[in-house]
């Protein structure tokens, strides 16, 4: 796979992830939602800039919320250098096809969510019970590198009460699945998962 063919994927996923997060942004107020089947939600959230609706203060707790954001968004900055490198380096050595391709859709979904990350604070206005504005004029709800990432794919396939005699979860009510995410969340996990089944091919032995 070449470095176009590449490049071509990633601009197409970018233009699929942001084309639907402004129109959810523009046309959705927070926490709202719609069921498209009864398996599937369009439901807007947003989260500080972790994989699949995941809150970044779970895991920097110690951390005030605005300095761990901004940490995050410098070391995703960083690492979509790498990443990029890694994927220019791949096709220069013309290494396996299914390699190249996981690298990419790693690539496109890390710059999508960058993207809010970088910019959605300066972009648009945001509040509860509110549809958020393109470049209001009172400026964004954040400063750059603080904004915060749009999730709206929800998928509750199903709901069972657990068992008492379970351990911690005993008695509780199990949602199958919870995570909200985004199109760039998907190309992200996609491209891992390819690294994972395909492993063999993905890193050829000469």
């Amino acid at each position: 796979m070449s470095l176009k063919k590449a490049t071509i994927l990633i601009v197409i996923i970018l233009l699929v992830d942001q084309i639907s997060k402004i129109y959810i942004k523009t046309h959705f107020s927070l926490y709202e939602s719609i069921s498209v089947f009864s398996w599937f939600k369009i439901y807007f959230i947003e989260n500080d800039g972790m994989a699949w609706g995941t809150k970044i203060s779970d895991f920097l707790s110690f951390m005030t919320e605005r300095s761990a954001k901004l940490i995050l968004t410098v070391f995703r900055l960083v690492a979509i250098i790498g990443i990029g490198y890694w994927l220019y380096d791949a096709t220069k050595k013309k290494q396996s096809r299914i390699l190249i391709l996981a690298i990419a859709l790693i690539f496109a979904g890390a710059l999508g969510n960058i993207i809010d990350s970088v910019f959605y604070g300066v972009l648009f206005d945001s509040s509860l019970n509110q549809v958020a504005t393109f470049l209001p004029t009172d400026g964004g709800y954040d400063a750059m590198l603080h904004g915060r990432v749009v999730d709206m794919l929800y998928f509750p396939l199903f709901s069972v009460d657990l068992p008492q005699w379970l351990p911690f979860y005993g008695g509780k009510r199990f949602n199958f699945f919870e995570p909200v995410f985004n199109v760039a969340d998907m190309a992200i996990s996609t491209g891992f998962l390819m690294l994972i089944v395909f492993n063999k091919r993905a890193f050829q032995k000469k």
